[in-house]
């Protein structure tokens, strides 16, 4: 009962839309933004071209950069591919914290790392960064960048831990006690932990006081999650769910098809689901009428996502089998009422943040977290862009393309977007939790649910964002986030716009990068007329340190895209002693 009242909370009224035509063509094309998009209707004979962008100019490319900041650049993405530095850096700033003394040691991060990839301490002192790059075509996604330090018995309050082998639950949706820092290999990303509701609370205040700061288009939202047994039973819920789909479509010869090209018949489903023993025929008819799936007698994962719904009154129904005893088991097992307090606090703070959003003007990213989390993150991120995604998309959810499902992922959402009538955003990743996400299939024993080679990433990278950009083509209000530091993917992404008309001036496609990484990408892209945005975080130097052990880590394993930067920091730096302009002063 307890869940059930959970899900009803996500989805309050929300009416179900009639199956709409999957043909972007038989859609009707509305603008976005102010006034007309070039490269539409009858502008397109006429459309200005889509602009060139030189990443090997390293003048337009530095032109916003004094001359001791290429430097520091320089120094500092070189110490981030000195190996013995690396493995031991946590030990070094011990040691320098320990002999220059607090301040002393601020200031030599300020000259340095903590300069380079951070900010400033707080909103005040990260505004002339702000209006130095936006001046430049850059612009911001801003994010407190303070992590707290937890000790190993602080990480997950009230959890219980499984013994392998003692819990019914899917073995990727349970608490592992060796697994509980989920921080573990984790270079790309930020991981937060629930702590307590006061601890939220503070979060979301911080989060709020961020939104207000940020005065550009973005700001990052990490989603203060309740705790992680929580977090584990709601994904195993929705996961389950999603696999009982595909049992049923392996049944009807469908194994190994993408998601929307899966599609079960009504009639022999009903019969399957009559034979497990769920439910009674006519109740079973009752699920699968054309009011609540549409008139093509067919079943798509949209379609069966929809029946988990509880104003469907399925709830009682929603039972799977067991793949090992074959016996049926429950779906949706119970919530504590502490548990079911806190998944509605969590709600009652994302309308919180949301609303602010809207009322200062700036758009939310949700960031992605480990596959055994993100089913839920997914859900409750979608609950967010159904209510306010209306007019545009405010809330962009995260895909991460470095998951053999992405794609999967990444066209249902479309599909939803488009059969409800709400605003597609999405922000593109290639994923930050490799390591341990493959360290905890092969401990655990369940199927690695990473693409087995980097190439193989790119591909479902660039596979996904093909599919978005064509539904930009012929949805204006669709918005995509191409977050990449891959000069590639993003060249690939200027020349698919080309070959759809999708100028810049539509606003539809932005792209994104970390501070102080691949200035030779975000800047050419800004002073080209492309929305380009910089991730910049900010906050005091003693509590960013996590994040710029991160960032160091990092730009080591990327070792092509750091080596060609450096190598073009030292062109521009030759260039500027050859030229007489070593003392450049940007304007």
């Amino acid at each position: 009962m307890a869940l059930r009242r959970v899900l009803s909370l996500l989805r309050p009224g929300i009416p179900r839309l009639a199956r709409l035509s999957t043909a972007p063509a038989a859609r009707e094309e509305s603008a976005a933004g102010p006034g007309p998009v070039p490269g539409r209707g009858s502008a397109e004979a006429v459309r200005p071209p889509v602009p060139a962008v030189d990443f090997g100019n390293t003048q337009e490319a530095y032109r916003s950069r004094r001359t001791w900041e290429l430097a520091r650049s320089l120094l500092v993405l070189r110490l981030c591919a000195w190996p013995a530095l690396l493995t031991r850096h946590e030990q070094l700033l011990y040691v320098a914290r320990k002999l220059l003394g607090e301040r002393l040691f601020n200031k030599l991060m300020k000259m340095t790392f903590y300069g380079h990839f951070v900010a400033g301490e707080d909103q005040e002192s990260i505004q002339p960064l702000i209006r130095h790059n936006r001046a430049f075509g850059v612009g911001t996604i801003l994010d407190y960048g303070v992590e707290e330090d937890l000790g190993p018995e602080e990480l997950c309050p009230g959890c219980t831990f499984t013994i392998p082998g003692t819990n019914k639950r899917e073995k990727q949706y349970q608490a592992y006690w060796a697994f509980r820092d989920h921080r573990d290999g984790v270079i790309s990303a930020r991981t937060y932990f629930y702590a307590n509701e006061a601890k939220c609370d503070s979060h979301m205040e911080t989060l709020l006081r961020c939104i207000e700061a940020s005065g550009e288009a973005f700001s990052l939202l990490a989603i203060p999650l309740p705790c992680l047994h929580l977090q584990l039973q709601f994904s195993d819920v929705l996961t389950k769910w999603r696999c009982f789909f595909h049992q049923m479509a392996a049944e009807q010869g469908q194994a190994g098809l993408a998601a929307m090209d899966t599609k079960l018949e009504v009639a022999v489903l009903q019969e399957s689901v009559a034979k497990m023993g769920i439910a009674s025929r006519a109740e079973i008819e009752d699920w699968f009428t054309a009011e609540t799936l549409g008139v093509s007698g067919t079943v798509d994962l949209l379609d069966w996502s929809s029946l988990i719904d509880s104003r469907t009154k399925l709830c009682k129904h929603l039972v799977v089998p067991n793949t090992q005893t074959g016996q049926l088991e429950p779906l949706l097992s119970r919530f504590t009422e502490e548990e079911e307090l806190q998944m509605t606090r969590m709600l009652q703070r994302m309308d919180v943040l949301a609303k602010k959003a809207t009322e200062v003007g700036v758009r939310l990213m949700v960031d992605a977290e480990q596959t055994y989390f993100q089913p839920a993150i997914s859900r409750l991120t979608l609950e967010m862009q159904r209510r306010f995604n209306v007019e545009r998309p405010l809330i962009f959810s995260t895909h991460q393309c470095y998951l053999k499902d992405a794609y999967d992922n990444v066209t249902l959402d479309v599909e939803l977007a488009r059969r409800e009538g709400w605003c597609f955003g999405s922000k593109l990743v290639r994923g930050a939790y490799m390591a341990q996400e493959r360290a905890r299939a092969a401990e655990i024993g369940y199927q690695d649910p990473i693409n087995p080679t980097y190439e193989a990433t790119n591909a479902m990278y660039h596979r996904c964002l093909d599919h978005v950009l064509k539904e930009l083509k012929h949805n204006a209000k669709a918005k995509v986030m191409v977050a990449t530091h891959n000069e590639d993917s993003v060249r690939f992404t200027l020349r698919r716009m080309e070959e759809l008309c999708l100028h810049p001036a539509g606003h539809q496609v932005y792209f994104g990068q970390l501070l102080g990484m691949c200035d030779q990408i975000s800047f050419p892209l800004g002073q080209a007329g492309y929305p380009v945005y910089k991730y910049v975080p900010y906050g005091p130097v003693m509590d960013v340190l996590p994040y710029l052990s991160r960032r160091a880590l990092e730009n080591s394993s990327l070792m092509k895209g750091a080596r060609r930067e450096r190598q073009l920091l030292w062109l521009e730096l030759l260039r500027r002693l050859r030229t007489g302009s070593f003392f450049h002063r940007p304007a």
